[in-house]
């Protein structure tokens, strides 16, 4: 599945991307966007074997159809690129959701470590998923939240930066959802009673 393949119909009426003829680099750069979420025009060129340039031009004739999107970024000459993130959650509501997209993506890379997992590293044969049901206000879940958050600021700049990445420095699915547990309507038992 490549990035284009999210962009819905719907979306596509609603003008908030335009059609882009298709293009061998533009493809490539939504595909590698799609996998792994941020990137530079340098750092796309170097993984897809084009010039930066190249890609550096792509990547703008994408942000002008709305495909993509500058990424926050702490200054300097850097320029990361994302795809758009502008699906609010009436969006998703109504539309083919891309959190279903995410999940199934995320349900699958768990089967495919799950199926490796004899073959990893000795160092890397582990895993910390867990799991747990906490009774929590909406203002401490979103303080929850904002915790993880902050845990994992200090190595966001990674995806961006393989120079800053450590040796021995693996990608590692961070997959985090908080979410109430909401008692079954009226076609189906509360799980609180009995």
């Amino acid at each position: 599945m490549t990035a284009d393949d999210w962009i819905t119909p719907r979306r596509r009426a609603r003008g908030t991307r335009e059609e882009l003829p298709a293009h061998e680099v533009r493809t490539a750069l939504l595909d590698l966007l799609s996998e792994v979420g941020t990137v530079t025009a340098t750092e796309a060129a170097s993984r897809l074997g084009y010039s930066s340039g190249l890609c550096s031009f792509h990547l703008r004739q994408l942000a002008r159809h709305g495909h993509v999107e500058e990424a926050p970024h702490s200054g300097g000459r850097a320029r990361p690129w994302r795809l758009r993130q502008d699906v609010t959650a009436a969006d998703r509501s109504s539309e083919e959701p891309f959190g279903d997209v995410a999940r199934g993506l995320e349900d699958e890379s768990w089967q495919r470590w799950l199926a490796q997992w004899d073959r990893a590293p000795a160092a890397w044969r582990q895993d910390e998923a867990f799991s747990a049901v906490a009774y929590l206000t909406p203002e401490e879940m979103s303080r929850v939240a904002g915790v993880i958050r902050r845990a994992l600021a200090p190595y966001q700049d990674r995806e961006q930066r393989p120079l800053a990445r450590p040796d021995g420095a693996l990608p590692v699915a961070l997959i985090v959802r908080l979410f109430p547990l909401l008692p079954q309507t009226e076609s189906g038992p509360d799980p609180q009673e009995g």
